[in-house]
This record gives C-alpha cells, structure tokens and sequence, in this order.
C-alpha cells in the first residue's frame, strides 16, 4: 500500500503539466510555480541507468533538481532493467519527490535503442516488470506510467489492461501512436473506451495531445471523459497558462529576465545557454500570439534577432532591460 499517495487528493478534473526535455527544467518549472501553478509537474526525463551509474549519477542528478514551490513534483524516469529501475525509483524516494512516472512513449530512437520509451509498446510483459519494480523500489510513493495509444496502430485494447493490471497510481495517454508522433490528431474520442476499460481499477486516467490550454483540457476531458489531461506544449513561453490570465508586455519581459537569470543560476554548469533560446520567440507576443490575431509590439522582431544572438545570460538580459528603459 503506497503511503502517499497524492494523486488521490487532487481535485477533478486533474491539469497536469507534462514533462518536456530541455524546457520544464528546474529554472522553468519554478517560474511556473511562481506565476501559475498546476495540479502536478513533472521532472525532464531522466536515464534510471544513469542515475544510479557511478560516473553518470551527477549529471543526470541535475536533471532532478526541483523546489519546495513545485509540489507535487514527480521524478519522470526511463529503462528497460528492472533492476535499474527499482534502484533509481528508490534514490528519488530518499530525495523527497511526491512520485515515480515512467515514460513509455518516448519517440527518440536512441531511446528506443535501448528498448525503453515508446519501444516498450512492444513488449508489454516487460512494461509491467518496470512498474513493479518501480514500486518496489519506493514503496511511500506512487508510481505512474505515461505511454501511447499504440506503436504502429492503435492497440489500446492490448496496451491499457497490461498496465493496469500492475496496478500504478496514474495512466497518462498521449492519444496518438508512436507511427504518428505529433503529426496526427490526437484520438480523443477514444477515451471513452479507455475509461470503459479502466474502470474498477482505481487508477487515474490522464487524456494528452492537442491541448494546449486549460479551457481545451477542461473542454476535452468534459467531452470525452477522463480524469484530467496533461499540457505539454501550450506552456511554451507563457508560465502564466495554468492562472489563466494575459500579461502585458512589460511583465512579460520582467518574467523573461528573471526565468533567463535562473537558468544561469541553476543550470550553466550543466546545460548550454542555447537551449534558452527555444523559449525567446514564445515569450514575445507579436511574434507568439501572432497566429490567434493579437496585436504585438514595435520592435519584437528586432528584440527576438538580438536575443538569438546572444551568448550568455548577461547579454541577453541586458539587451531586454535596454528595450524596457
């Protein structure tokens, strides 16, 4: 019996914000708690081999790094040792992370390599050892699985009664197969029948894909069913998505300087100042909103072409701070 257990406590319909790597990092996940918090956030996704590898250990520790402000946070993980598995579920137990998530749906063919991520569509009987020793390994804490619909067809049939059969606290379903990526519209109106075979088992179940706001994962999950719904890309340049308000430019561009600062601060050792760079454009409304008909500023693009070229976060937040005065 999982002694805490927070899924069980969240109120419905549950809106997750969902793992993205070399986006919802630390600096960014605590910006997000800051100016919009949702149910529950997940950690990049991280190597269990690698965790518990004496070399690899340290720097896949960072991709682990969280605050107290984040809460629930759940250390997403992947492989396809058990053993592996039981060992890193059991270090992230001692860290103090609320949960255990296991991705199997990763689409990344290195990942699949290893037999892990989306490649453990195929191999069911393994994906079920996973969660077991997840489990085992930290036994206070629940674990969860977020998976596809299917490898190359839809198989949800085959795929969902697997998993729940071992039982994990939380089922989250991006509604496309590995075959389709995110090329695809997501299978929403398959959610019926997935809860139809959910139910009686206790087991959260989470819709993915194609969602990108609160209202669309409020207006889905009332359509189709579900326990909730996770945002993955919506939350791209906008930690104010889960408050559900429009800042003005000013905050905007505060709230950059501050999320660029914090990423200097936790993760320059670790992690180039490129990948930054990814949320720059999103944050800037006459270049991001420019495809819902808002109306942006003079200057964006010219800001956004300096920013680009910035090198480090110094450069970058002084040229904003020069734009703002």
């Amino acid at each position: 019996m999982v002694k805490k257990n927070f899924w069980e406590k969240l109120e419905r319909s549950i809106i997750a914000l969902g793992p993205l790597y070399d986006v919802t990092d630390a600096a960014f996940r605590q910006i997000i708690a800051k100016y919009g918090k949702p149910a529950v956030m997940f950690t990049e996704f991280a190597s269990a081999d690698g965790l518990v590898h004496p070399v690899g250990r340290e720097k896949v520790r960072e991709l682990l790094r969280y605050s107290e402000e984040e809460r629930p946070i759940v250390a997403q993980l992947f492989t396809s040792h058990p053993e592996k598995m039981r060992e890193a579920a059991a270090l992230c137990q001692a860290l103090g992370f609320d949960g255990v998530d296991i991705n199997m749906g990763c689409p990344d063919k290195t990942i699949e390599k290893q037999g892990a991520g989306a490649a453990l569509l195929k191999n069911l009987p393994l994906a079920k050892e996973l969660i077991k020793a997840a489990q085992a390994g930290a036994p206070n804490l629940p674990v969860s699985v977020k998976t596809r619909i299917g490898y190359n067809q839809v198989e949800i049939e085959e795929i969902v009664p697997a998993l729940l059969a071992a039982r994990p606290a939380a089922l989250t379903l991006h509604l496309r197969t590995r075959k389709e990526m995110s090329k695809a519209s997501a299978h929403w109106e398959l959610m019926p029948r997935i809860m139809e075979l959910g139910k009686g088992s206790g087991v959260i179940i989470l819709g993915n894909g194609d969602v990108t706001t609160p209202a669309e994962a409020r207006e889905k999950v009332a359509q189709f069913g579900g326990d909730g719904a996770m945002i993955g890309r919506g939350i791209f340049g906008n930690p104010w998505l889960f408050s559900e308000r429009t800042p003005d430019l000013k905050e905007r561009l505060e709230v950059l300087i501050e999320h660029i600062e914090l990423f200097d601060q936790l993760h320059s050792q670790h992690k180039n100042f490129a990948v930054m760079k990814k949320h720059f454009k999103a944050y800037l409304p006459a270049i991001a909103l420019a495809k819902e008909g808002l109306v942006g500023f003079d200057g964006a693009q010219e800001l956004h072409q300096k920013l680009m070229e910035a090198s480090t976060a110094s450069e970058a937040t002084k040229i904003i701070d020069n734009f703002l005065h």
